[in-house]
């Protein structure tokens, strides 16, 4: 009896043409189904990486707004004006003459220094790199002769 219901189950006659046409119509809209919904996903995927994008370029954007306008603060805060108004508020005044001390130092001879930067500049400058004076067509002439000589060579 076991072996009869196989039997039945698979025999031929049951799967008429009408039920193979029904079976491949569901299947393709199974089909269908699946990529479709892989489609979507991934459309899904997409725009959410785009959404993500989108807000850290805004972010980029307001970031950049934020530094430009911080660095326009502190171009303010650095005005000669503000810094003479900020050192007055802070105890300093401008110097007088009756402010200024000047200091003597004997053997001090402050036009000793600019001979010395000009000495130093008048002296001529020695490099121990080989002078370059090969031209291109010395060059094409010196590369022929390479070449005659190796197609010598070869010929002997």
């Amino acid at each position: 009896m076991t072996h009869n219901w196989f039997q039945h189950t698979l025999s031929r006659r049951r799967f008429h043409s009408r039920n193979q046409a029904a079976t491949l119509a569901v299947l393709g809209v199974a089909i269908m189904l699946v990529l479709g919904s892989v489609y979507l996903s991934q459309v899904a995927s997409f725009a959410i990486t785009n959404r993500a994008i989108e807000d850290l370029i805004a972010q980029r954007d307001e970031l950049k707004h934020t530094n430009d306008q911080l660095i326009a603060e502190v171009a303010r805060y650095r005005t000669v004006p503000r810094l003479f108004a900020r050192a007055e508020e802070i105890g300093f005044r401008p110097a007088t003459n009756l402010d200024i001390d000047y200091v003597v130092i004997e053997g001090y001879a402050p036009d000793s220094a600019r001979d010395f930067v000009v000495g130093v500049a008048s002296q001529p400058v020695t490099s121990d790199a080989p002078s370059y004076d090969q031209t291109f067509a010395s060059w094409l002439e010196q590369q022929w002769a390479q070449v005659r000589a190796q197609l010598n060579a070869f010929g002997n």
